[in-house]
């Protein structure tokens, strides 16, 4: 059903640029995930603690913080084909360098590179679809861009437990990593063959504003709060997961292979369907406003659910919670993530999308400090508390600060 509705609601051309930021979703956050897989055995064979292995997760976050409103504003003034490829370049190598690390410093300075590059995927990729897509496709482009982050970390864990396994450790970063450089040949074949007349007519990316005055709209604020207070959910899931299985559930490397695979698939789920809502409720007569918002609040109203995951007993119970949480948590970031574009014209989403995700990312980074002191001196339980809430004060934000979705200086332009 999905495919025939991709099929029918984009051209050609759409669908490819489709498929190529779904597949380079996936490459990034099989990179991304391959520590935190590999961390029960690196851990074990450097005497990484739980403190260290948080000081590691902080080095990429403090540079995927640092880097977002820097590779927005690259992005926006290379133009998407050569800043998606600079993107992708970087962080293949970086992935690949882990495979040389020994120590946590040497663990953290790949961490911290790695970090560099990947802050372009999704930049480049909201850049990409308010370029390519009208507003009642976009929420389910952003969708598709999150289920392949979905699927990267879907199959993070067999195949990277299976290269440990079946090589060594250092494979699951070495393969992975060259994975980056056949899709930077499908990416430059594709621009060779379409040109910037098969986008969007120009009538719909005409308007223009210098960066620095960005962080004069109110829109920009509420982009990045959201995103401070909620984007830590993902990144405990992200990060923690495979952790959490092996020191409180007691799961092997073979188990944690076998399971830790599912939350990602409902979090696929929750992309596909948080796009396919927002944008069907849009095609039915639904401002862009009342679209977005009702999917984000149910969601958000759901989520502090999860909070039973680290209570239940049985480990199955655990991961079917977890599960919930991110589907849910894809389900309101599919519909905030496609925001930048609803406001601004695409000249400027990769900067304002930069923005945003620099706030996220911020919040991110000391929250993975802070799991690991809480853990190593109390236990899951605020953890998993304080993530079930977090939507939820986020989506308030979004409703005070962005009252109404609209083009923002499209409307301003008419006024003056």
């Amino acid at each position: 059903m999905i495919y025939c509705y991709v099929v029918m609601m984009i051209g050609y051309a759409r669908r490819e640029v489709l498929a190529l930021l779904f597949s380079a979703a996936v490459i990034n956050y099989l990179d991304r995930q391959a520590l935190s897989v590999a961390a029960p055995i690196l851990r074990q064979q450097y005497a990484i603690s739980p403190t260290d292995y948080a000081q590691i997760l902080f080095a990429f976050m403090l540079a995927y913080a640092l880097m977002h409103p820097i590779a927005g504003r690259i992005i926006d003034r290379m133009g998407t084909p050569k800043g998606f490829s600079l993107a992708v370049t970087w962080w293949s190598l970086a992935c690949a360098a882990h495979a040389f690390a020994t120590t946590v410093f040497s663990f953290s300075l790949f961490r911290f590179l790695l970090g560099v590059g990947e802050a372009g995927l999704l930049p480049a990729s909201v850049k990409a679809i308010s370029e390519w897509f009208p507003k009642q496709e976009r929420a389910f482009a952003v969708g598709i861009v999150n289920v392949g982050i979905g699927v990267g970390a879907i199959i993070a864990p067999p195949v990277i437990a299976a290269l440990i396994l079946t090589f060594t450790w250092q494979a699951a970063f070495l393969i992975p990593g060259a994975l980056g450089f056949l899709w930077l040949g499908a990416w430059i074949l594709f621009h060779r063959r379409h040109h910037p007349q098969h986008r969007l007519p120009p009538a719909e990316i005409s308007a223009h504003v210098p960066w620095r005055e960005l962080l004069t709209y109110r829109e920009v604020w509420g982009l990045m709060a959201a995103r401070l207070i909620s984007d830590s959910a993902w990144y405990f899931y992200l990060f923690w997961l495979p952790e959490y299985l092996s020191q409180e559930r007691r799961f092997s490397i073979r188990q944690i292979g076998a399971s830790a695979w599912i939350p990602y698939l409902t979090a696929c789920l929750g992309s596909l369907a948080g796009g396919f809502f927002s944008d069907r409720l849009i095609r039915s007569g639904w401002s862009v406003n009342g679209a977005r918002k009702i999917v984000m609040a149910a969601s958000a109203l759901l989520m502090p659910t999860a909070i039973l995951a680290v209570s239940v007993r049985e480990p199955l119970q655990a991961i079917a919670l977890i599960s919930l949480a991110t589907f849910l948590i894809q389900v309101w970031a599919t519909n905030l993530f496609t925001l930048p574009a609803d406001l601004f014209p695409p000249q400027l989403v990769a900067s304002v999308y930069g923005f945003s995700g620099f706030a996220g990312s911020l919040s991110a980074m000391i929250f993975m400090l802070a799991v690991g002191a809480v853990v190593e001196t109390f236990s899951y339980v605020p953890i998993f508390t304080a993530v079930g809430l977090m939507h939820l004060v986020a989506t308030g934000i979004v409703f005070a600060l962005i009252p109404e979705i609209k083009l923002v200086l499209q409307e301003e332009e008419h006024s003056s």
